[in-house]
C-alpha cells in the first residue's frame, strides 16, 4: 500500500504520527499534537490552535475528574502555576 502523508503534518524528517506513537500519547494528546504540528500550514493557524487547545482542555479536565474519583482535590497544584520555572 502506498504511504501518503500530507506536508502540514510534517516537520522535518518526523510525521506528526510518528511521533505521537513514539511518544506513547493518548487520543486527546495525540490530537492536540497534530493540531499544534500543522497550524498555519493548512487552512487557519487560529482555528489549528483552538482546536488544540479544546483537546488540551479535554484532556486536563478529564484528570482533574479522575483526581477528585481517586480521593485527590483536583486542584492544580501551585508549583504548577508559577511562571518561576519558565523565565
Amino acid at each position: 500500500m502506498a504511504h501518503f502523508s500530507p506536508a502540514y503534518y510534517t516537520r522535518g524528517s518526523i510525521e506528526c504520527w510518528d511521533a505521537i506513537r513514539d511518544w506513547e500519547l493518548n487520543y486527546h494528546l495525540g490530537c492536540a499534537v497534530k493540531y499544534i504540528v500543522r497550524a498555519g500550514h493548512k487552512d487557519s493557524k487560529e482555528q489549528d490552535l483552538k482546536k488544540a487547545i479544546h483537546y488540551l482542555q479535554n484532556e486536563l479536565d478529564n484528570c482533574l475528574l479522575e483526581s477528585v474519583a481517586n480521593g485527590s482535590s483536583g486542584a492544580i497544584p501551585l508549583s504548577l502555576l508559577s511562571d518561576d520555572e519558565w523565565t
